[in-house]
């Protein structure tokens, strides 16, 4: 017989035992679950590409909440499809907008619900570009100034954070400047730092109805090839006022969410999106994974990587499985 005197499968025989010595637990309070709004009324259809996602009404959000509630998840992200897009994503910022409403009433149905808003233009423009096209070239600083006043507009309606999504160079501090002008000190700003030129977002750009109607986005959102230059990037959100970093998508970078973890050691996000989500459900209904297994797997890896915050469309489930196991 060995005589072996470490031997690490001890710690592993029983699960009163596993649990005892896990090294990272996921939360119902890691996730953050987003909402696509609509204009109309009783509305609530199902994205093809994201099963158990869905594009919902105002008047359909009071159901939608409730549940979110009842599962303890306490924050939620929200995305609007407009009634009209122009070249300047003009609706993006009205009092009356899309999301404006929706922040409205979700805070009117609950009250202590964290609201995120998305702050972008690609669902407001005809073009589908997360900016203003001049001559063929996105322009970033007239961008920045119309992504100020829509993150103004959604703090007006009664957001609680707004994370800037667009990846314009100078937008935190454009958001951070007009936020702090009107008032709004205590408004925090959840930067979508790294954002990568990612094929993870197919699913999502059916949902949000924003797919670029001509070219692509390289020339705003990262090279995935580019560690260095994420870093950079949240360096410069940090300075021009960030308060939480964020990587997106997170499963091809969480070596990026690890390294700025440990070199920022400040509160980081992780979007788990669209196309992440919409492969496991499909591996998952052909009967290929076991879908709870593989989720809760993933959201441990996300959160082991350095994520303090997850976005995914799986909150839902994974809060319903973690209370069920009376995590």
């Amino acid at each position: 017989m060995l005589k072996l005197t470490k031997r690490p499968r001890r710690l592993r025989n029983m699960s009163a035992l596993r649990d005892l010595v896990r090294e990272t637990r996921i939360h119902t309070d890691d996730f953050v679950y987003p909402l696509f709004v609509v204009p109309g009324r009783d509305i609530k259809e199902e994205i093809s590409a994201m099963p158990g996602v869905y594009h919902l009404s105002i008047d359909r959000l009071k159901p939608e909440i409730a549940e979110l509630c009842q599962l303890g998840i306490k924050a939620v992200i929200l995305f609007g499809l407009p009634e009209y897009k122009d070249d300047r994503g003009s609706s993006a910022h009205e009092e009356n907008g899309i999301v404006q409403q929706a922040i409205k009433e979700v805070k009117r149905l609950a009250p202590g619900m964290c609201v995120i808003t998305d702050i972008c233009l690609c669902q407001y423009t005809d073009h589908g570009h997360c900016g203003i096209i001049r001559q063929g070239k996105i322009e970033n600083d007239e961008t920045v100034e119309v992504l100020a006043q829509v993150a103004l507009s959604h703090v007006m309606a009664g957001a609680d954070m707004v994370a800037p999504s667009d990846m314009m160079d100078g937008r935190v501090k454009g958001i951070r400047g007009k936020l702090d002008a009107a008032g709004y000190y205590d408004i925090p700003i959840m930067a979508y730092s790294a954002k990568f030129a990612s094929g993870f977002y197919g699913p999502f750009r059916e949902a949000a109805h924003s797919a670029p109607q001509f070219g692509d986005r390289k020339s705003y959102q990262m090279d995935g090839a580019n560690g260095m230059e994420a870093l950079r990037e949240m360096e410069l959100d940090l300075e021009e006022g960030a308060d939480i970093l964020m990587v997106k998508p997170a499963l091809a970078y969480l070596d990026i969410l690890k390294a700025a973890k440990d070199h920022f050691n400040v509160p980081m996000a992780a979007y788990n999106v669209s196309g992440e989500y919409s492969m496991v459900k499909a591996a998952a209904q052909a009967g290929w994974i076991n879908e709870k297994q593989v989720v809760l797997e993933i959201l441990t890896g996300i959160k082991r990587a350095g994520a303090d915050i997850i976005i995914t469309y799986f909150a839902k489930d994974a809060a319903s499985w973690l209370k069920q196991t009376g995590v």
